[in-house]
């Protein structure tokens, strides 16, 4: 039975890991628009990628530093931090579960796309492609 928990667990893990960071398509994002009111900051003229941290997240560091780095790399691109915690109403409208989550939103604050965890820099630049 002892072995058979920890396969369980060990599947569990691999798999939840492959999925942190993956960069996807959520069908219920696609009518929710974000602007200067929900971000407190205006979008970016091309896209802009909004990320939601808390104080106590380490992969919300290397996150900041990753989607800072590809704001800086293309042209029209803004990067928006939000604390989660201060803006909880927000939080819960968009179903952010867990941090860093990112969401790419096109130049009229549509949301595009999505990543749970830390993406990988080329993720985030490929899906730019498809929101610009």
């Amino acid at each position: 039975m002892c072995v058979l928990v920890l396969a369980a667990a060990s599947v569990y893990g691999v798999l939840q890991r492959r999925r942190s960071g993956r960069v996807r398509v959520r069908g219920r994002d696609g009518d929710k628009r974000l602007g200067v009111a929900e971000l407190g900051e205006g979008l970016g003229e091309r896209a802009t990628l909004v990320q939601f941290s808390s104080a106590f997240c380490a992969p919300c560091r290397a996150t900041r530093r990753v989607l800072t780095e590809v704001a800086g790399m293309i042209p029209g691109v803004a990067h928006v931090e939000i604390d989660a915690e201060e803006h909880l109403d927000l939080v819960r409208r968009l179903d952010i579960l867990k941090t860093p989550t990112v969401l790419v939103l096109d130049a009229d604050g549509r949301i595009v796309r999505r990543a749970t965890g830390q993406p990988r820099k080329a993720d985030v630049i490929a899906a730019l492609g498809e929101a610009v």
